[in-house]
């Protein structure tokens, strides 16, 4: 390279060094709303929602069901949530994994859905669409309200079943 273009790359590089520095000594950290609202509510999940979940789910199994809890409350990169997986005992077949899944909605709260799947066996076309059951504030989430939604949902699954 040139002398001069050289020493054009040096000054830029020298700038830009300069404007960065500046920039990282004026950042000063944000308490943002957003990240305090979305701890809130996983927190909740973990203290309510999974704990009234892990009842249903020892209940179902010690019913011969399989049951198992997806707890995603710790993770930074995504919005929190738990669910509760459910396959029905049937005796003719194979039934499918049925969910229900608490996840927190930025601007709701917390919202509840469920995937409820008939086995192969019954000839039905399996759906993966979901059935949004509600949704609730955060302070507002009860175990009451966890227990209304999923007693509703076991009922769908095994109806469906």
């Amino acid at each position: 390279m040139a002398d001069k273009t050289v020493e054009k790359l040096r000054s830029l590089l020298k700038t830009y060094a300069e404007r960065t520095a500046k920039a990282q000594g004026e950042v000063k950290p944000v308490h943002d709303e957003g990240e305090r609202r979305r701890r809130a509510c996983g927190d909740r999940l973990q203290k309510v929602v999974r704990s009234v979940l892990q009842t249903f789910a020892a209940e179902l199994r010690d019913a011969g069901h399989e049951a198992s809890i997806e707890d995603h409350t710790d993770s930074a990169d995504e919005y929190p949530s738990v669910a509760l997986a459910f396959t029905p005992r049937v005796a003719d077949g194979t039934a499918l994994a049925s969910l229900l899944a608490f996840k927190c909605d930025p601007r709701r709260g917390i919202a509840v859905a469920r995937d409820v799947r008939a086995p192969a066996s019954k000839g039905r076309v399996v759906s993966t669409s979901t059935d949004r059951l509600g949704t609730m504030r955060v302070e507002g989430a009860s175990a009451e309200w966890v227990e209304t939604k999923t007693l509703s949902f076991i009922e769908a699954v095994l109806k469906t079943n």
